[in-house]
């Protein structure tokens, strides 16, 4: 067991609190940096905090000279795809100059190794499904350029400083920690499990299905969802790969099979015994039929095994903490 420091930026929001739970059970310290913008205090549970923005190179620097981190997850971005085509400038600001901050900011503090947080948007539309590593990448989307450019930086510092990096891009990110000791709480809330769960509670009207003619069995989207508690194991895995010597590399994070907004409709009302209001639409510009990961690199490379690949048990440890919020 190690009690290496690592520097959790974002690890107040979704993603990076359970990651912080995975890293202290696998015997690190996460110290998180988070502004609070989206993530919460009270989420912060395995270590110490120090609030502070990436972009803000000099807070960065007096936060990695006090903890000498051996390594960073980097997890703070912004990450609503619409608000991301109406308001760029905040995107590429914050995802793709606050990184380069934090990259600088490793640079000078001696941090070579870096777990980052990308995304399957760096793909855009797909060429084929499952959706491979080598697939061409094409963002239809500021968020998802925005996060590509992250990428590419760390392609180019690699070899340039002495970095090593594991990039990890993830689908639909859902569920909450099995213990229940912390979950999703985003607001604006804009995935699709606590929207239906909201919709199955009567805290709102219904649920809207945008497009039922797309070319899949039941036609409506299919996506590929992944478990919190999945992701933040992957990460620690990457990390662990990454202080052992292993190279820098992109991987997916995916269950490898797909399920369809009906299909996860279906899925809450048998976890909630509780009917969904359904409203349809038509189809949204940019959403893609399907996306459904190929992740056998991950499990190759990595070791990581999902463990909570059902749709069921994912929505299942969803409706669990859903419960406990006060709405």
């Amino acid at each position: 067991m190690s009690s290496d420091v690592v520097l959790v930026t974002g690890g107040a929001g979704y993603i990076g609190s359970h990651t912080c739970k995975a890293l202290a059970r696998a015997g690190y310290t996460p110290v998180v940096y988070d502004n609070l913008d989206y993530g919460h205090e009270w989420a912060v549970k395995w270590g110490p905090f120090e609030r502070g923005d990436i972009q803000d190179r000099a807070r960065l620097d007096e936060v990695i000279a006090r903890h000498k981190p051996v390594a960073v997850l980097h997890f703070a971005a912004y990450a609503y795809v619409g608000e991301s085509v109406t308001d760029p400038a905040k995107y590429y600001r914050n995802n793709t100059v606050g990184s380069l901050s934090l990259l600088e900011a490793m640079r000078a503090g001696g941090v070579r190794d870096i777990v980052f947080s990308s995304t399957c948007a760096t793909y855009g539309m797909p060429d084929a499904l499952p959706i491979s590593e080598s697939q061409q990448q094409r963002p239809i989307n500021p968020y998802g350029a925005s996060k590509l450019m992250v990428e590419r930086m760390l392609v180019d510092f690699a070899p340039a400083y002495g970095m090593r990096f594991s990039a990890l891009r993830y689908f639909n990110a859902a569920g909450a920690d099995p213990d229940g000791e912390i979950g999703e709480d985003h607001n604006p809330e804009t995935h699709l499990i606590p929207l239906v769960l909201d919709a199955a509670s009567g805290r709102r009207e219904n649920i809207t299905v945008f497009g039922t003619d797309y070319d899949t069995p039941d036609g409506t989207c299919i996506r590929d969802y992944i478990h919190v508690a999945d992701l933040a194991q992957a990460h620690v895995l990457a990390l662990k790969t990454l202080r052992e010597g292993g190279a820098s590399d992109f991987y997916n994070l995916g269950n490898g099979q797909g399920f369809s907004v009906r299909e996860v409709i279906a899925a809450v009302e048998r976890a909630t015994g509780l009917k969904v209001p359904v409203k349809e639409s038509g189809r949204r510009e940019g959403d893609p039929a399907a996306l459904v990961a190929d992740a056998r690199k991950a499990r190759d490379t990595l070791g990581w095994r999902p463990q909570h690949a059902d749709i069921d048990d994912i929505v299942r440890t969803a409706w669990a903490w859903h419960q406990k919020q006060p709405r």
